[in-house]
């Protein structure tokens, strides 16, 4: 090979797309696929040889079974309540004639800002031992229980209206792209509006129930806040076991099975319930389409009745919400008694949150955490797309779907494959030991927003009009200027949607972080979670309350710079 042909392959450009590919195969390697290998090699391979010893122990432990047993019956009750509500509330809001339908929205709406560990505690602040309907009802009735909120209906309840918020997004849009050409047409033909609900809504909406219900059955399986919090001793699931075992060494194993099998599970239901998606048949719509129209209901009781359940649910969603940020202006006295009166309301819990170090590092922290882990995935994930996008290949095919793994495993078989894989030197990354660092957290935090962020950005890449780059190129720009200046300001808008929405999904996280924060650096999530407890002051309780405020303010602005501005262009 002569020099001119050497210098020809070896440019600038070229030995950095290898240094890149070079560094995305390490990640792969290191984040994605040896830790859950090697966790399959930890439970099963015992001192070389092969061992279903950890199986036959969590055969022989009842409270794992019992778990186990536990996580199937709230998946498949979830499914069953979530959809009731979820679908109740989208046509409530969107096919049916309701008076005060826009307020109505609000309250529906407020899962979007009010949600995982944030409502959980805001539900036992209000119905717990100490809480505020609780000592309401036991004021009215003397012998009311106070301990009534817990086990398996008080984790169903929470969890029926912690998760209807993919009805609210999903279902929302599909319902408004139904072709009102098609309604109009099945009651000119005599159909009643039972009928029409039945067989012409509902079948186009099958779709998106489809994938709604199976992010319900998985987040059921996985739940880690609700049954932890409010499920007590008599409802515990796969992964509060889970934790309770991964806490010792000697039972980190049976901990590491039920994860592998939590993940079996996970790979199967999505195997499956993908086949049976595709058997479906769904009706097509016009090309013309019109559209929907509210629709009154005729019987004047189901109207009513209707109309009763619609402001019933409004009150559930909406009570927390109000209580949680009522209680934040309150002291301690009226907080440890439930009780509300002017001459306890303050603003002494917020000025401790902006004043006092203790009280702000856990934001700081989980801001830190958050902004670096979205900073970081959307940098990987526009440089993976980029590749996926101009090159097609066994390589790039093999990076995409290495990339989605994240996607298949549950976070707590992601976080024992962490904490398993490198709570020892390895020779992968320099001898280093990652378990017990508050570097752990960062990097799962970026592992499990991985797919999401890759697929977004990925659609976005191919909206770019290929044209563009080569008439850059035909005027002798560099691909990296090319991808400056031409590429990147297209995808741009995209991309701080994904940046923002990644922020903001784990300012609070708790299912995942609990398995890894560094004892020294206690994210938002954990901070909120220890002031439910039992054993807190009414001050720790006060500052709980002020981080839920804070959060759902925080979500309001990220929701409305992505959706709402978007809305008015």
């Amino acid at each position: 090979m002569t020099m001119e042909r050497i210098r020809k392959y070896v440019t600038l450009g070229n030995i950095i797309g290898l240094i890149i590919g070079l560094f995305l195969t390490w990640f792969v390697v290191a984040f994605l696929v040896y830790p859950n290998l090697n966790l399959l090699k930890a439970v099963f391979w015992v001192n070389g040889t092969f061992s279903i010893e950890p199986i036959q122990k969590l055969l022989h432990s009842t409270r794992a079974l019992k778990s186990l047993l536990n996580s199937f019956i709230l998946a498949v009750s979830m499914v069953v309540t979530v959809n009731i509500i979820g679908i109740f509330l989208v046509f409530v809001n969107e096919y049916f004639d309701i008076k005060g339908s826009r307020l109505l929205r609000i309250g529906y709406y407020t899962t979007l800002v009010y949600s995982g560990i944030v409502l959980v505690s805001g539900y036992k602040f209000l119905y717990g031992e100490q809480g505020f309907i609780t000592k309401f009802l036991s004021n009215m009735f003397p012998f009311f229980p106070a301990g009534w909120f817990h086990g398996y209906w008080a984790v169903i309840f929470v969890m029926t209206f912690a998760c209807t918020s993919n009805h609210v997004l999903f279902l929302t849009n599909a319902i408004r792209k139904i072709d009102f050409q098609t309604v109009e047409a099945a009651r000119n033909m005599g159909a009643s509006s039972f009928y029409i609900l039945r067989r012409v809504v509902l079948p186009v909406l099958q779709p998106t129930l489809f994938a709604i219900t199976i992010l319900l059955f998985l987040t059921g399986l996985g739940a880690t806040s609700a049954p932890l919090i409010v499920g007590g001793t008599e409802f515990q699931t796969i992964t509060p076991m889970i934790l309770a075992f991964s806490k010792s060494p000697t039972s980190r194993d049976m901990a590491a099975v039920l994860a592998i099998f939590l993940g079996a599970a996970t790979l199967i239901l999505l195997i499956f319930l993908r086949k049976i998606e595709k058997k479906g048949n769904y009706i097509s719509v016009s090309k013309v389409k019109s559209e929907i129209q509210k629709q009154k209901i005729g019987n004047k009781w189901l109207n009513a009745l209707v109309h009763v359940l619609a402001y019933l649910l409004f009150i559930v969603y909406a009570l927390p919400v109000l209580l949680t940020i009522t209680f934040s202006f309150t002291d301690a006295y009226s907080i440890s008694t439930s009780t509300l009166s002017w001459s306890h309301f303050t603003i002494a819990n917020y000025r401790m949150l902006f004043t006092e170090a203790d009280a702000y590092q856990p934001y700081i922290i989980s801001i830190v955490y958050s902004a670096a882990a979205a900073i970081l995935v959307v940098a990987l994930s526009l440089t993976v797309s980029r590749f996926l996008h101009k090159y097609s290949n066994i390589c790039t095919t093999a990076l995409e779907y290495a990339m989605l793994i994240p996607w298949l495993l549950p976070s707590t078989l992601i976080a024992l494959g962490l904490i398993i894989t490198y709570d020892t030197p390895r020779w992968i990354l320099a001898n280093n030991v990652l378990t017990g660092t508050m570097w752990i957290l960062m990097i799962a935090y970026v592992i499990v927003l991985i797919p999401f962020t890759l697929r977004m950005l990925r659609a976005a890449f191919f909206a770019v009009d290929s044209s563009l780059e080569d008439a850059a190129k035909s005027l002798g720009a560099s691909t990296f200027y090319t991808f400056r200046r031409v590429i990147l300001p297209i995808v741009l808008p995209s991309t701080l949607a994904i940046l923002a929405l990644n922020f903001n999904s784990h300012l609070a996280d708790y299912d995942l972080t609990i398995f890894l924060y560094h004892p020294l650096f206690k994210p938002l999530g954990i901070a909120i979670q220890n002031a439910t407890s039992g054993q807190t002051t009414a001050d720790t309780q006060a500052l709980g309350l002020v981080y839920s405020v804070v959060l759902m303010v925080i979500s309001t602005v990220t929701l409305y710079l992505v959706y709402g501005r978007k809305s008015k262009a």
